[in-house]
């Protein structure tokens, strides 16, 4: 069995003297669900988006549940991935609260057309989950594995290449879609005079593009040549980064075996690889396995 094996806790679980918290996060609140031993219910509590609050009301719960005869010996939270990230767990871990975050598309829904929805419904459905992945059953839920800061630092070239590469992307059709509405189809935005030979263009009548189109492509193109130059910095940077220390980082990039056929080492060549394949690269993208050696 592998060391980092998050599909089941290896942990024994003891219920009756574990204090087990699930958190519903959004916006503007956050919905706090227990599991205490020494009360006869299960509590539910609505804060605002406030760390120091949910460890407060956590340590509540402890002691109200050992006045109440629980003996707690050990504290879970989990919460689901989303738009927060990862920092609330680090934060509580370094704390002292054993926390856990878990996969979104890891939890089974009912598919039923009409569903329920509610924060209480769906802390429920967490605890569900949580619950069996505590007692070691698989298939209850995934949990994802909580980067440090630089870990996720180092994430942020990679996606920011992926978001410019749509972007450009976007930029490039929007140019040639609007060419084609007057009958020119042979322009390519991303050569390198483009600018300039867009104010030569002529439509298939003899004239000129009109003036408000014109001044939107001029627009357009200052984008795209905006959008290369970012994208040239952020590929520059990887590359003397490459150059100064290729196996040191968190995500080492080793020339030795670079994706899509690209020459080794050279890692200028490695460095221009289609967002997908820097996403699937091993130990690069963010859905990267980690195995144990």
């Amino acid at each position: 069995m592998q060391r980092n094996d998050l599909s089941r806790s290896l942990v024994a679980f003891d219920q009756n003297s574990t204090l087990v918290a699930v958190v519903e996060l959004s916006l503007n609140r956050w919905v706090v669900q227990g599991l205490v031993p020494g009360l006869s219910k299960q509590p539910l509590k609505a804060l605002g988006p406030d760390a120091s609050a949910l460890l407060a009301l956590v340590n509540r719960w402890q002691l109200e549940g050992t006045k109440g005869g629980g003996r707690i010996k050990r504290i879970v939270v989990a919460f689901e991935a989303g738009r927060d990230g990862f920092w609330l767990a680090r934060w509580l871990r370094s704390r002292g609260i054993e926390v856990y975050v878990i996969h979104a598309t890891s939890i089974p829904v009912s598919r039923e057309h009409r569903r329920a929805k509610s924060d209480r419904l769906d802390t429920e459905l967490l605890m569900r989950a949580l619950l069996g992945w505590l007692r070691g059953e698989r298939k209850h839920c995934q949990m994802v594995r909580i980067p440090t800061i630089e870990e996720e630092d180092a994430r942020r070239p990679n996606r920011e290449h992926q978001t410019l590469v749509g972007e450009r992307t976007r930029n490039v059709c929007r140019i040639k879609s609007t060419l084609v509405l007057h009958g020119i189809r042979d322009f390519n935005p991303k050569r390198l005079k483009a600018s300039e030979r867009l104010e030569t263009l002529r439509c298939p009548e003899g004239g000129s593009l009109p003036p408000n189109t014109l001044a939107e492509l001029r627009r357009e193109m200052a984008q795209l040549r905006l959008i290369s130059g970012q994208l040239r910095e952020i590929e520059k940077t990887r590359e003397e980064r490459l150059k100064r220390a290729p196996r040191q980082g968190t995500h080492p990039i080793r020339t030795t075996a670079v994706p899509n056929g690209a020459k080794r080492g050279c890692p200028g060549r490695a460095m221009r690889v289609s967002g997908a394949a820097w996403s699937n690269w091993p130990g690069v993208g963010s859905g990267s396995k980690r195995t144990a050696n």
